[in-house]
């Protein structure tokens, strides 16, 4: 058998400021010449002392603060918003609501009792939504204290039948997860991470309903959440504020309008594709799938789309799948949004699943996109048990691509060199990659690695999976909360 180990090169980054590199924090801190201030105009929305607390400190992300993690080389010290994105944030005492103290906690107070989570949810989503307004917020900042950002209740929304169902579904998807592998705690993490589970519609959670109810106003903008602890915690626990300005500054620079960083070498007017699966539940009473489409482009912002509803005993080998007609019909809605937002169809079409393709949905994507497509490439991904050590005492690096045969293994998480660091406190488990048609895999893993590096939330800049994949988990999360028929902002923007 052939095995064959190489190291594909980090993939660049392109940033705002027009530099290239491959790592956020230190082009960014380096600063650039335009003179041109970007204003971030920011409401702040919750109780008053949180408030007070988060306002505050979001007034220092204009300032220098030094990172006291001990890898220097991995954490940097935060330049202040002027320098690493020209940007300042401000905060107009008119976008500033502060609700009543009371209210809130006579609300928490019947939450406890089984009643109050609504009127707890319209008292934070009606200050919010008064700010959605010509001249309002580029975006708005929720104060939350622990005891209501950890807040979720029984769905009251399912029978006890439907309770039953999803509890079955739940133990299977645990099952599922165990066969894989014999897993660490992490890879169970990442393996959830891919897909929405069956216990997310057991319970509604304050912020997943928050967003989704926010998200549905006409003109709304997007929120960012904020802890209280997140703006008290040490530096001594868990990371420092300088860490936390660079991934809050960068995230809310995103969610009001800019575009921090992209990919640099990314085949132009390409458009790669997520495809996903998530358990809904619909008026009739019985459990189904939604079917989703996360794409991705160089130039186009993130978007997604929602699919077929499919009965739950459309499966095969437990995994849901589209039939020919629901696959073509997804990919074309694909190609309809790529063309209205970037004024032309795309040259290609890129899939990835985290199953493996079924004949239909071969079938289905290939015809669906034809007509309009030059070519379509279907990539699955998957965890995998291999597992691959350096000589010495190294982690293999992040990159590495193995070939056994037929078969190939990307490590998207590993040892940086830049860093002289493995970030992770296990050996790194790469992603298993295929294919359900000819293509050049060596190409498609450069691009999966490229698209990892798409998470506007962490100035690290790489994940363990492509932005496809890691975007299915946040919309899905929020589809159960969507009212039947009601179709979700397709903006990434909204969801992160």
């Amino acid at each position: 058998m052939k095995i064959s180990i190489e190291s594909l090169a980090e993939p660049s980054l392109v940033f705002r400021n027009g530099k290239r590199g491959i790592e956020p924090r230190r082009v960014l801190s380096s600063g650039s010449k335009s003179d041109n201030l970007n204003v971030i105009n920011i409401g702040l929305v919750g109780p008053p002392d949180d408030v007070a607390a988060v306002r505050k400190w979001l007034g220092k992300l204009d300032k220098f603060q030094v990172a006291r993690e001990a890898n220097a080389k991995r954490y940097r010290d935060w330049p202040g918003a002027r320098v690493a994105l020209a940007s300042e944030f401000e905060i107009p005492s008119r976008f500033v609501r502060s609700l009543d103290q009371d209210a809130v906690e006579d609300a928490l107070t019947r939450v406890q009792r089984g009643t109050g989570f609504e009127d707890l949810l319209e008292m934070f989503a009606s200050q919010i939504t008064g700010l959605f307004r010509d001249g309002g917020p580029d975006c708005v900042v929720i104060c939350l204290p622990e005891v209501i950002g950890d807040l979720r209740v029984d769905n009251p929304a399912l029978s006890a039948i439907e309770r039953r169902a999803l509890e079955r579904l739940q133990a299977e998807e645990e099952s599922a997860q165990m066969s894989l592998f014999q897993p660490t705690p992490e890879e169970l993490q990442a393996a959830k991470d891919l897909r929405v589970q069956a216990d997310d519609l057991l319970f509604r959670t304050f912020y997943r309903a928050l967003k989704v109810r926010c998200m549905q106003h006409q003109n709304a903008v997007p929120i960012q959440v904020i802890r209280r602890d997140t703006v008290e915690r040490a530096d001594d626990k868990g990371h420092s504020h300088a860490t936390r300005a660079w991934n809050l500054a960068v995230s809310l620079y995103y969610k009001a309008g800019s575009m921090p960083w992209q990919p640099a070498d990314l085949p132009s007017n390409t458009c790669f594709v997520g495809v996903s699966f998530h358990h809904l539940k619909r008026r009739s009473g019985s459990l189904i799938y939604a079917s989703l489409a996360q794409a991705v482009a160089s130039d186009v912002e993130p978007f997604a789309l929602s699919g077929a509803m499919i009965d739950h005993d459309q499966r095969r080998d437990k995994q849901p799948y589209l039939n020919k007609e629901q696959a073509s019909n997804l990919i074309s809605e694909v190609i309809k949004e790529y063309l209205r937002v970037a004024g032309v169809t795309p040259d290609r079409i890129i899939l990835h699943k985290t199953s493996n393709y079924q004949p239909e949905e071969v079938e289905g994507f290939l015809e669906g996109s034809k007509d309009a497509v030059p070519s379509c490439d279907l990539i699955w991904m998957r965890p995998t048990p291999l597992r691959v050590i350096r000589r010495g005492m190294e982690e293999p690096w992040r990159g590495t691509l193995v070939s056994v045969g037929d078969e190939s293994y990307l490590f998207t998480n590993g040892f940086i060199p830049w860093w002289n660091e493995y970030p992770g406190p296990h050996i790194p488990a790469p992603i298993e990659i295929g294919s359900a048609k000819h293509t050049d895999l060596k190409e498609r893993a450069r691009e999966i690695l490229a698209l990892s590096k798409i998470n506007w939330n962490s100035t690290e800049g790489m994940s363990r999976y492509p932005v496809t994949l890691s975007f299915a988990k946040k919309v899905g999360q929020l589809m159960a909360e969507f009212p039947e028929g009601q179709t979700p902002n397709p903006s990434y923007r909204f969801y992160m």
